[in-house]
This record gives structure tokens, sequence and C-alpha cells, in this order.
């Protein structure tokens, strides 16, 4: 069942819904705005082509995004900084929050990231789908918001948005195998993120790609391999990242018969198992507490699919709820390794509570 209130969640009287409370959206608010504008460390996995590119820095080369360690962390911390701007307008950080948004969001800087794309051959494929999954959850993040600061932001970052969209529709087509890590290339967790945003959009195009898409690579998925999860270093279920993807894929009836099939109870008994984190000064390793989060955002959405009479509904929902509060007191420990993402990865998991 659900623990106690913490300082960071507010919980019912009945002890069946959780939420963020203002404090815990301060605390959260503040991993980001630390790591925005901090520029070092760095991981730019950027390929160089020539020797002159050797002197860049990760600002140069990414004005908006520079910072967070990597530029997907930037993306994801922006997004969270936009979440809670939008959803709790006074706290504390509010002008803070803002004055670092205002910054990032200039026009002359996103233009700079949108053209890092084109500039360099071998970026074509930088950050994909991660990173493009991320940044497609922030231009969705402020379309949905009727806000006049949200207005000039997401219209400054369109040259950037359309870029990756633009990717994104040349890249699915020939991508003739999904990958199935647990880390940041994972097919299903970008293309969840982005069937988000076309339908939000009303890119129908877009859509009807992702969707053929996914059924092709999922669709006659059974019996999964879940039993082998976790590896070391996951942040994210390969088998839930699928789940999460189809249920927005398939209707109610078809997602639960393709469910049951996809599963079988060992494996689905696996995923359920809270990650074990030993070291969070491990970069590497402090990923297995993203994974608990990740798994909460794909139980809540799959528990929603289920009628109220399947009695897995309560158990991803208590699953889910026992992660949350079991992870979120150990996303910032002092560690950069984990400080730096962590907040954005709780943020869009409590986002997904009914």
């Amino acid at each position: 069942m659900y623990a106690q209130q913490t300082p960071y969640l507010t919980v019912s009287k009945d002890g069946k819904k959780i939420a963020l409370s203002a404090a815990g959206a301060s605390f959260l608010a503040q991993l980001p705005l630390h790591c925005i504008q901090t520029e070092y460390p760095n991981k730019p996995n950027h390929t160089l082509e020539t020797a002159q590119e050797v002197v860049l820095s990760p600002k140069q080369l990414h004005p908006s995004f520079y910072g967070c360690l990597d530029w997907h962390s930037s993306v994801h911390g922006h997004w969270m900084l936009v979440k809670i701007l939008k959803q709790y307008p006074l706290l504390p950080e509010t002008q803070q929050i803002i004055a670092v948004l205002e910054n990032s969001f200039l026009p002359e800087n996103l233009q700079a990231e949108a053209d890092y794309f084109t500039k360099y051959k071998l970026a074509k494929g930088f950050e994909r789908t991660y990173g493009w999954a991320w940044l497609l959850k922030l231009d969705e993040e402020l379309l949905t918001w009727d806000s006049p600061l949200a207005k000039r932001w997401h219209k400054n970052l369109q040259p950037l948005t359309q870029i990756i969209v633009q990717r994104w529709k040349e890249y699915l087509p020939k991508q003739t195998y999904p990958n199935r890590t647990g880390v940041h290339p994972n097919t299903a967790f970008g293309m969840v993120f982005a069937i988000d945003w076309a339908r939000t959009v009303k890119d129908a195009a877009f859509e009807q790609l992702l969707v053929q898409r996914s059924k092709d690579y999922y669709l006659q998925n059974q019996a999964v391999a879940a039993t082998l999860e976790p590896d070391g270093t996951d942040f994210l279920s390969p088998s839930l990242e699928i789940a999460d993807l189809m249920r927005r894929v398939l209707t109610p009836p078809a997602f639960i018969q393709w469910f049951n099939q996809f599963y079988t109870p060992a494996g689905l008994k696996n995923v359920l198992q809270l990650p074990i984190v030993s070291d969070r000064s491990d970069y590497q390793i402090v990923h297995l507490d993203g994974l608990a989060l990740s798994k909460a955002w794909c139980l809540l959405g799959i528990a929603q699919q289920l009628p109220k009479t399947d009695k897995r509904k309560q158990q991803f929902e208590a699953t889910a709820t026992m992660f949350l509060q079991k992870t979120l007191p150990n996303i910032a420990n002092g560690n950069y390794g984990g400080d730096h993402w962590l907040g954005s990865f709780a943020m869009y998991a409590l986002s997904i509570v009914p």
C-alpha cells in the first residue's frame, strides 16, 4: 500500500492518490537550475570532423543546451523547468526559472542549435532518438501552455523542432530493426514521445508513420525475455517501454490481448521488482534510479488501459507508487551523476499519476 506522506508528495486521505507538493516542486527545480548553466563536466558526444573543432567548447557547439553534462539531459532539464513553471507558478524559484529559460530560448541560440544538425555532416544522427524525443516533449509542453512566455519560447524553438521532426521522418522508414536496449537508443521510448507530439500538433502523416513502425517492430512480439532485465546500467525497461508504446497504438481491448501474450508470468514478476542501486556515486550504476522512475511511469500508463476488474491495475499502480516513494529521496544526493538528470524522470513519472 502507499507509504506515508513525504515532504515531496501529498497523499490523499484514502491513500490512493499522490501528487507533487509545492515543496517537492521547489526541490526538483533546484536540480536543473543548478546544472543548465554548468558547462563542465561535459560529455558533448560530438564527432570531430576537422582539427579545428577540437577547440570548440560545449557552449560554442550548443549555446542553449550545453549544461547538465550532456545535450539530452539539458533538454529534459528545460522541459522540467517549463513543466514546473506551468503547474507551480508561485514558487520562490519562479523568477530564477524564467531568467534561465529566457536565456536558453533566445532565438539566436536556438537557431544555432538547429544549424548544428546541418553544419556538421556527421551530426545528422546526433542524439538519435533519445534527445530527439525529449526535444519534442519540450516543444509539446510549450505548445500546450497558454502563456505569452510559452508562446514566444515555442516560436523560437521551431527551427530546431522542425529539423528534428525532419530527421525522424527520414530515419524511421529505413530503421529496419528497433533498438531494444535499456539506455538512450531505445526505439520504443523515443517513439512514445514522438507519437504524443504528433497527436498534439496534429501531424497526421508523422503519426501514421510512427503507428505503422510500432506495429512493424512490436505487434507480433510474444513471451518477451523480461526475466533478463535489467542490464547493469539500464534506466529504461526494454519491455515496459514497448508496452507503454503499444498502449498508445492499439485500442484498449487489442492492447490487453497483446499484453497478455507479450509477458510471461515470470517476466512480469521480474519487471515489478525495485532495482537495486549499489553505488549512487557511480555515473552508470545510478542509472538504476532512473529505471525505477521510468518503470513507474510505464506501469501507471499501462494501468490506465486495464479495466477495474483486472487485478493487475491496482498492482501496477501500487508498485509504481512504491517505486516513486522509494526513489524520490535519492535523486539529489550531492553527486552530479544523478543530480543532473533524475529530477526530470521524477517529474515525468509524477505527471502520469491519475
